[in-house]
């Protein structure tokens, strides 16, 4: 690739992996809400924010693909959720649509199924079982997408990121961890295959325990590298014996399925 747009690149995973993709792309250009400073030599900073359109549109520009982690990344208030990942991510796909399509790979979110039980092994197939306010945004962010698809031939790799973070912190991330070296090669895969398309992926590492089923996404030629077995020692001698009824344990969704909804002042 030559030039790819991360957006959300001052959160926490957009810090992360910005080291990294220098290694698929020539130039990235870097947004957020918040200047960056600390910047790459093959990189670039455009101030962008979700519920600017114009912003977005101008970031945008002369890209060949995006990597679009921003939004409001947990659950909390409808309002502001509303506002970046179903008003924003419309902004984004308007974005592209001016800026001749660049595939765009959408950070959605295992909340989105986060009602299926542990105990099943899923695929791009499962019907959506959102556990928050914020797994429904993801809901229509993948439904978004899809129309995109459909009515403007607009590529995107649907990514159900699960636990993406430097090392799985409790038995959940031993099914659900994603590293960020296999992110970064997702992004590769789903960058340089030949026809994307619009496909649903489960995002996580090669797991030994993983309950997702990624299969149908075989054409894109993405194998992740790492494995959450590697940490389950030290997880099970800090965590031991986890309760079977617990909602991080029972569900797919781990703790957001138990978490109440956060009203807004102007509705409590």
């Amino acid at each position: 690739m030559t030039k790819i747009l991360l957006t959300g690149a001052t959160g926490s995973m957009g810090r992360a992996i910005r080291p990294l993709l220098g290694e698929i792309a020539e130039e990235v250009v870097v947004s957020g809400r918040r200047e960056i400073t600390d910047l790459a030599p093959h990189e670039t900073f455009r101030l962008a924010e979700l519920h600017d359109a114009a912003s977005l549109k101008a970031a945008m520009q002369g890209c060949d693909a995006v990597i679009h982690l921003g939004g409001y990344s947990v659950e909390g208030p409808f309002a502001p959720i509303m506002e970046a990942n179903i008003l924003g991510l419309y902004n984004l796909y308007e974005a592209a649509r001016a800026n001749g399509q660049p595939r765009i790979l959408f950070a959605s979110s295992n909340h989105v199924v986060g009602f299926h039980p542990q105990s099943e092994v899923i695929d791009a197939s499962a019907m959506p079982r959102p556990d928050s306010l914020y797994g429904v945004s993801k809901v229509f962010g993948e439904a978004l997408a899809r129309f995109y698809f459909e009515k403007f031939g607009q590529e995107t790799a649907i990514l159900r990121i699960g636990s993406c973070f430097d090392e799985p912190t409790d038995h959940r991330m031993l099914s659900t961890w994603l590293s960020y070296r296999d992110f970064v090669a997702f992004c590769r895969a789903a960058f340089t295959v030949p026809v994307l398309g619009c496909p649903i992926v489960y995002g996580c590492s090669a797991n030994d325990r993983s309950f997702w089923d990624n299969r149908a996404a075989n054409y894109l030629g993405w194998q992740p590298q790492d494995n959450a077995e590697a940490w389950a020692a030290q997880v099970e001698a800090a965590i031991p014996n986890p309760d079977p009824q617990d909602p991080l344990h029972l569900y797919q969704g781990g703790k957001f399925t138990a978490l109440p909804i956060d009203e807004d002042d102007d509705n409590a």
